[in-house]
């Protein structure tokens, strides 16, 4: 009989929801690069396409960063490993206070010229999206670097999160910056070292 996948735990849940906000954030500029430079009804269109995207990316990565903070709660990495995670958690934190402002802009972009019921003219309808899209490659390539040193906490490192109903770690990830490897019970808590 079917059996469903177990529900990760709060902390569990990283791998499962970070792949959302890079997916989402770095899809939403292509809307604003066509939105800039459609006839302007379609162009507003595409703008507001990009700003749900935006909206969506920026909540999934409040939620990605959450569970990373949870999951970096839970482990036990040498010391070179944890300056990694280290850098990953303040790029990620940045990056979410960047994506949140850059969705306040777009928003402003979009909204402030209808609420003073005015018609901007063409050049400005292009110039204000390009303006935004070289400061969204900034935010982009530090969503990239967060990414990357994710990965090289997974891949270089070893470290993994902690699934419902496993106790399993990794052993690479398990050992103090002192060669001493940490004992994890049932529920991948660690306790003391063993020499």
């Amino acid at each position: 009989m079917f059996q469903p996948p177990p529900v990760p735990s709060w902390d569990g849940l990283h791998p499962l929801v970070i792949h959302f906000p890079i997916a989402l954030l770095l899809v939403a500029p292509i809307f604003v690069l066509i939105g800039a430079f459609a006839e302007p009804k379609k162009g507003k269109t595409f703008l507001v396409a990009a700003l749900l995207l935006l909206m969506l990316g920026t909540g999934s990565l409040f939620l990605a960063v959450a569970t990373g903070e949870a999951a970096g709660e839970r482990v036990v990495t040498n010391a070179q490993a944890s300056a990694v995670l280290e850098e990953h958690e303040e790029m990620a934190e940045t990056a979410r206070a960047v994506f949140g402002a850059l969705t306040v802009v777009l928003a402003l972009i979009i909204f402030v010229p209808k609420m003073l019921r005015r018609e901007v003219p063409q050049r400005v309808f292009v110039a204000l999206p390009i303006i935004f899209l070289f400061f969204y490659g900034a935010g982009a390539l530090l969503l990239a670097n967060t990414a990357h040193q994710g990965g090289r906490l997974v891949h270089e490192f070893g470290v993994r999160a902690v699934v419902a109903g496993t106790s399993e770690q990794t052993p690479g990830a398990n050992k103090t910056g002192r060669g001493e490897e940490r004992e994890t019970d049932n529920h991948g808590q660690t306790g003391r070292a063993k020499h």
